[in-house]
């Protein structure tokens, strides 16, 4: 076709012809999002079950950055899988918790940054994290064991009489600061492949959404009674421990915040005591921590094999057992602290904490991230007038 009879083509043709042309770059697992989307997108049975439905029958035909948006969108709780009647073995073979999983896990590693450590995070995850943890341990041990304080007096629980305050700022500041930056890029990136250029941001939207968020509203099924597990029956123990785990995450977080603020802004140096609210709130948030993920875990080892992509869950797994690794390690510092092993155990601590920091932008940390950013498009979206008018909101 010549340009000059390109620029003849009616509107509707240069949709088509543009369409066409952009399938041609899907990956396969983008594609057999697209198969499935279509499908789903005729039979419409599970419209009401979460927000990836409605969001789907805003549309005829599905982008790269569409299947992004929508697999990023669906929390794998798997009511459509075991709802669907062209689910395996009819030939239509449609699971499409298991596609999108495949999608969402390549979104991790095409918009992260530097995206070279994303691919070999994506590839290498369980590894990764325990070379991590070994390597940073190991590290930080023999330099006790140089300095002579691997077994030590009792110290009264003070962390910088091993390591000093500034070393540790440094080390984690920077590390953690990396970690930010490389999820803010990632997750810029992933928001301008999917925006739409009329859809502009709300307050409204921006408080759904992170009610959401907080809620994690799409594990309870889209009807309330959770997820389905290893077999077709309902179950929020998924939402429970996520929520452990989440706001055992926040509770560490805060609980380090809270110190930082003891110390920069009123001069009040660490230790502190138990009855502190750093400590309490550490102490909770370890607690949160530990149970969230060994739940986490014992779901991820039992669940159905055909929810979810297999190949992932050893950088599932990783990011659990790096949770719970924090966890223990951090209650038994909270337990030896005024012990001879507090330098060890603060060694040990410190090594998984780096760890978890490192891995943050390129492993199953990413997933919060970037479904909440498809949680405030939808937010977005459904306030936009549907021009299809095919489907409920």
């Amino acid at each position: 076709m010549t340009p000059s009879a390109a620029t003849n083509l009616p509107t509707t043709s240069l949709t088509m012809l543009a369409q066409t042309a952009a399938q041609w770059s899907l990956t396969p697992n983008e594609a057999e999002v697209e198969r499935l989307l279509t499908i789903c997108n005729a039979c419409r049975y599970c419209e009401g079950y979460c927000a990836v439905f409605p969001a789907m029958t805003r549309r005829l035909s599905f982008a790269q950055a569409d299947i992004h948006y929508l697999a990023n969108l669906c929390h794998n709780c798997g009511a459509c899988f075991h709802a669907c009647q062209y689910a395996p073995p009819h030939e239509f073979a449609v699971n499409l918790p298991q596609a999108m999983a495949r999608v969402r896990v390549q979104t991790y590693a095409d918009y992260a940054w530097p995206r070279a450590l994303g691919a070999a995070y994506r590839h290498h995850a369980l590894t990764l994290v325990f070379a991590l943890c070994v390597g940073f341990a190991v590290f930080l041990l023999l330099a006790l064991l140089r300095q002579g304080t691997f077994i030590h007096a009792p110290l009264a629980g003070n962390f910088y009489a091993v390591f000093p305050h500034h070393l540790l700022v440094l080390l984690f500041g920077s590390v953690f600061g990396f970690s930010l930056l490389a999820l803010a890029i990632g997750v810029r990136r992933f928001w301008k492949a999917m925006a739409s250029p009329q859809a502009h941001t709300s307050a409204p939207a921006v408080a759904e959404a992170t009610h959401d968020v907080l809620r994690l509203k799409y594990l309870d099924g889209g009807h309330g009674e959770g997820c389905n597990e290893t077999d077709d029956a309902f179950t929020l123990v998924r939402r429970r421990f996520h929520h452990l785990t989440f706001y055992g995450f926040l509770l560490c977080f805060a609980s380090t915040s809270v110190a930082t603020l003891y110390h920069y802004v009123f001069g009040w140096q660490a230790p502190y005591a138990l009855s502190s609210v750093p400590v309490v709130l550490g102490t909770l948030g370890g607690i949160g921590l530990l149970i969230g993920p060994i739940g986490l875990l014992w779901l991820n080892l039992r669940r159905h094999p055909q929810h979810g992509d297999a190949t992932q869950r050893p950088m599932d797994r990783g990011f659990i057992v790096l949770l719970l690794l924090t966890s223990m390690t951090g209650l038994a510092l909270l337990i030896g602290r005024d012990t001879a092993a507090m330098a060890s155990l603060l060694a040990v601590h410190l090594a998984v904490v780096m760890a978890l920091f490192l891995t943050l932008p390129y492993g199953k940390f990413a997933h919060g991230i970037y479904r909440s950013a498809a949680l405030l498009k939808w937010a977005i979206e459904k306030r936009m007038p549907n021009r299809l008018q095919l489907g409920t909101d």
